[in-house]
């Protein structure tokens, strides 16, 4: 009879899970998660910052409590006092690449993170996790969110960015949304981001599995006008006023164009359908970045911008690692720790997570890749994520590609 009971709970569990629907626990509203995330190399803290309401929720509606990639973080949401897990995003962070390099080793620096998950129909707890490059919790903080806050600010009602539809999506309902964002464009400039915008969208358009599931992405351009043209080069002493606040020189690194800004890129998304946000960035100085479910970025005033808007995609959305190779200093990847990044391995030995293509000899294990020599294995000797003048993504990285997008579209 235990044993009976025992069954029969398991199975009413079971049912619950695969029947959990999105209206059960969330409005069609959007919780923005405003987050400070702060320390150094050798302790890490989390701290709630504000907490905002939007007015529609563009993410996902299936498959709410799974992910398809860890990343290096990720939200789980919970209703009140409960177990059971309704929500879970993952992510990583500007601020976890920073741990990594030595000016981490000497200075304490804090950095703005904004996640966006459903809004909740009752009182949820909101669990962060971050981990380390050992795939370890390096911080975790539980907050409590009660909807009918009154300190939740509202907003994207009033004052919306203007934006167009540039590719429409043939169902609305179960789409993947991307935003491209002006940045370092004037008012006067708006004729030639749009331009910018279309041809990133036509070079994206370009490459598999993109090529086939076009159909799959609503894609937006919002003319966020800056006061200045370009963006800042701290190297050459240039700062300009730009609506996000961009510049080079991240973490010292000449070609790393990033903003600093996350409430302010939201502020301007606000009251806008969005999820996978792209910013372009009007600069001729070669140079970008790409943080998975966060943002990407792309100069686009040379030949390679449309290259590097791809690539840098498949860092945004595709959770892709760089397969390039350029040194073994302060190493992200080690041989006691799988990498989650699905076009990368640090295990040369069976099963391989690209197996199926090992056995239908459409790729293979190269040595080389998340910037290492050796220790890390990518698919092929080739790809879009390792070099500008590869044109297509590789086998194993168009695979990735093609789960991820099942995952949110089917």
């Amino acid at each position: 009879m235990k044993k009976l009971l025992i069954i029969t709970v398991l199975l009413i569990s079971i049912i619950n899970i695969s029947a959990q629907r999105f209206e059960d626990y969330f409005d069609d509203r959007t919780l923005r998660l405003d987050y400070t995330f702060a320390g150094d190399n050798r302790q890490t803290m989390i701290y709630v910052d504000e907490l905002v309401a939007l007015s529609h929720w563009y993410g996902k509606r299936q498959h709410l409590s799974e992910v398809p990639l860890k990343g290096n973080g990720q939200i789980i949401v919970r209703p009140h006092d409960r177990d059971e897990v309704i929500y879970r995003h993952a992510f990583s962070t500007l601020f976890q690449e920073w741990l990594a390099t030595d000016e981490a080793k000497h200075v304490q620096r804090s950095f703005e993170n904004v996640i966006l998950i459903p809004f909740p129909k009752d009182t949820v707890d909101i669990t962060v996790e971050l981990y380390d490059y050992h795939n370890r919790i390096a911080a975790t903080m539980t907050h409590t969110v009660v909807p009918t806050d009154i300190l939740i600010r509202k907003t994207g009602e009033r004052n919306i960015t203007p934006y167009e539809v540039l590719h429409p999506a043939a169902d609305t309902t179960r789409c993947i949304r991307i935003a491209f964002v002006a940045e370092g464009y004037t008012a006067d400039e708006m004729n030639l981001y749009l331009d910018h915008c279309r041809q990133a969208i036509g070079s994206l358009f370009h490459h598999e599995p993109f090529k086939s599931l076009q159909d799959r992405f609503n894609i937006i351009a919002l003319k966020s006008a800056s006061e200045e043209s370009g963006t800042s080069e701290p190297s050459k002493g240039i700062w300009r006023q730009t609506v996000l606040g961009s510049h080079f020189d991240t973490f010292y690194s000449d070609r790393y164009l990033t903003t600093l800004h996350m409430k302010r890129l939201h502020d301007v998304l606000a009251g806008t359908p969005y999820e996978h946000i792209i910013i372009l960035v009007n600069t001729e100085h070669y140079g970008g970045g790409g943080i998975f479910n966060s943002y990407n970025l792309s100069f686009t005033g040379g030949k390679r911008f449309l290259p590097v808007v791809v690539h840098e995609f498949g860092h945004s959305f595709g959770g892709l690692g760089d397969e390039y190779a350029y040194g073994d200093d302060d190493p992200i990847y080690f041989a006691d720790t799988e990498p989650w990044e699905p076009n990368l391995t640090t295990k040369a030995t069976t099963p391989i997570k690209w197996e199926n293509l090992i056995k239908e000899d459409k790729a293979g294990l190269v040595e080389g890749g998340g910037y290492l020599e050796k220790g890390v294995w990518r698919g092929c000797e080739n790809c879009r994520m390792r070099t500008n003048e590869e044109p297509e993504f590789c086998p194993v990285c168009q695979q990735a590609l093609t789960r991820l997008i099942d995952f949110y579209t089917k």
